[in-house]
């Protein structure tokens, strides 16, 4: 298999590509074999920008209703593990119905292979409805509870800021000074950012994100 690339009119020359590992060089001038060269060895590199939506890595909160059955969860996180997709975090806590349980899950992926995913989780035994509510309105939340180490003149300033930020002051004593926020995700990193330059931080425990959808129908299967 073979073919020409033309590098322009001004250098009046081509270069004809043998793809099986031989090339002729026709009438070329230094320049385009300096384009060539690069061409060669140095490949442009691909703007991800650029890439159709399908193909980006997105975030996505996937919110499972699973039946409380040994090895169902495992069912479930083994269809990103295998695609090597990694699970950012993880909720499951009980439904109104005690037999179910609510999934709620945070990757990065393309859209196309995780609605292929979501469609897949929809065929395991266990699930009982499996939706993507990143592709609709939803509200998001996450529960941070942050253990800190204050100097005693800095106890009123960081009880001020968490009050400002909404969060709550849980245990005041500056070796143990325990505060809770419930927000958003980028809110709770940065309220982790903010006391991390005002205090030394103990131990940060993170819920992980949970969501629901905004209209008024109830968790289903998307297909």
């Amino acid at each position: 298999m073979e073919g020409f690339f033309d590098f322009g009119e001004d250098d009046k020359s081509r270069i004809l590509v043998d793809f099986s590992g031989v090339f002729a060089i026709e009438m070329i001038e230094t320049s385009s074999l300096q384009r060539l060269v690069k061409w060669l060895f140095w490949p442009p590199v691909m703007n991800t920008s650029a890439q159709p939506k399908a193909l980006q890595q997105m975030r996505h909160i996937i919110a499972i209703h699973l039946q409380n059955e040994a090895g169902a969860l495992t069912r479930v996180t083994g269809l990103f593990s295998t695609r090597g997709y990694n699970i950012e975090s993880l909720s499951v806590a009980a439904t109104d119905d005690p037999s179910v349980s609510r999934v709620t899950l945070v990757t990065k992926g393309a859209d196309g292979v995780i609605l292929q995913i979501v469609n897949q989780l929809n065929k395991l035994i266990d699930v009982v409805a499996v939706e993507d509510l990143t592709r609709g309105e939803h509200i998001e939340r996450e529960l941070a509870v942050l253990k800190l180490r204050v100097e005693p003149p800095l106890v009123d300033s960081v009880r001020g800021y968490v009050v400002r930020a909404g969060g709550r002051v849980l245990e005041p004593s500056p070796d143990g000074f325990v505060v809770e926020l419930t927000a958003s995700e980028a809110e709770v990193n940065q309220f982790v950012s903010d006391l991390g330059e005002r205090t030394d931080i103990v131990e940060v425990v993170r819920s992980g994100a949970l969501a629901v959808g905004r209209n008024a129908r109830a968790l289903h299967v998307v297909r």
